[in-house]
């Protein structure tokens, strides 16, 4: 008992509380916004995120005491897991309100489970151990060719199985940048940049959908549709919403459109419902929370003389960023719409969960010092 009490009190001194915090906070902020733009709908939807919070906050100091090294030292097992967890949505997956088949059903739970969630985050791991195992030939090409192999095994999973185009834009994010700060050479990129300017005609032609293409010409070509009420009515309504609520907004409770007439108000568009009520300031307390984490991440990431732990960190880290810029993003009309949530502010159980296990690694790579110090250059910040 004695040895229980000591560790968790190791886990309060050491584990990182500023990083948990702000994620409460945050979180907090998101289930006051989703019952604002939900309150005729019942308490379900709050119901499910306070629990999932809760859920997230237990695994939390959970992972804070778990040695992160054991499951990195596992890597073959992890690249399993994530090849039958997103494959297994062939025979159980079912589809979400994009259409994407990117859920599964748990009955014992009260929200669906999204398979790739779970997997940004071992997928970050396998690629850092792999990373540091090669760390002293990182630019060769026995090197690069398994973390290029992974990642395209993993994103095309991702788009045969359920066509989640945004998802899987997170993963090749993650890997792009986790090799340029883990000091893969220039060329490599190059050459990648080739490739990806060589086969956008045959991806353009061949594989995006009719709707995918509208979304991405009407950002250019409002003519696409000129009513306003297809292509672009979900970017229209969340401008409308933002320029309702100006400065300081409408009222927490008091929005038009995040009341009725935004689409996924409490989801994908959560950003857009807080503008129209709580204005532009609701909006900025959302950017100075969200950064905050993210910094807090990169600060962590940094501060760890460890190879892999500096990787897993910058990883999650750039994981958040690059939902974050493209959500909001979405929500400002700078981008086609993309059905990708707000860390910590949007609702969904499966999000919330991953994130906090997220942090959870952060946090424990903070409480545990590193076994030693490479040597191996990482590309300056």
């Amino acid at each position: 008992m004695k040895k229980l009490g000591n560790k968790i009190t190791e886990i309060f001194k050491k584990g990182d509380m500023i990083l948990l915090s702000l994620c409460i906070i945050a979180t907090i902020f998101g289930i006051v916004m989703i019952y604002a733009v939900t309150q005729d709908e019942g308490t379900h939807y709050i119901t499910v995120q306070i629990g999932a919070m809760l859920a997230g906050i237990v695994l939390y100091f959970l992972l804070t005491a778990f040695d992160i090294d054991i499951l990195a030292g596992q890597r073959s097992l992890l690249f399993l897991f994530n090849a039958g967890f997103i494959g297994i949505l062939l025979i159980w997956g079912i589809e979400g309100s994009s259409g994407n088949r990117s859920w599964l059903d748990f009955p014992f739970l009260p929200f669906n489970i999204q398979p790739a969630e779970v997997c940004k985050i071992t997928y970050i791991i396998i690629l850092a151990k792999t990373m540091s195992i090669h760390q002293n030939r990182i630019s060769s090409l026995r090197s690069v060719s398994p973390l290029v192999f992974h990642m395209l095994f993993i994103v095309g999973l991702i788009i045969m199985i359920s066509s989640d185009t945004g998802v899987a834009l997170i993963f090749v994010f993650i890997f792009i940048t986790m090799l340029f700060i883990g000091g893969v050479s220039l060329w490599w990129f190059l050459c990648g940049a080739g490739i990806v300017a060589l086969a956008t005609p045959y991806i353009w032609l061949n594989i995006l959908r009719p709707d995918q293409k509208n979304r991405i010409l009407a950002l250019f070509d409002p003519s696409i549709d000129p009513s306003g009420r297809n292509t672009l009515w979900q970017t229209n309504q969340s401008l409308k919403a933002l320029q309702n609520g100006g400065i300081s907004g409408m009222g927490l409770f008091e929005g038009n459109l995040s009341e009725a007439g935004l689409p996924a108000k409490h989801t994908d568009m959560i950003f857009s419902s807080t503008g129209e009520q709580l204005g532009m300031l609701g909006c900025l307390f959302i950017l100075a929370i969200l950064t905050a984490i993210v910094a807090r991440i990169i600060y962590v990431g940094i501060k760890s003389p460890d190879y892999m732990n500096r990787l897993i960190c910058l990883g999650i880290a750039s994981m958040l960023l690059f939902q974050i810029l493209i959500n909001i993003g979405v929500c400002l009309g700078l981008v086609p719409v993309i059905g990708l949530a707000l860390p910590f502010i949007s609702y969904g159980g499966s999000s919330i969960l991953t994130s906090f296990i997220a942090m959870g690694v952060v946090s424990g790579i903070k409480m545990r010092p590193s076994r030693e110090i490479s040597a191996h250059y990482i590309r300056p910040y």
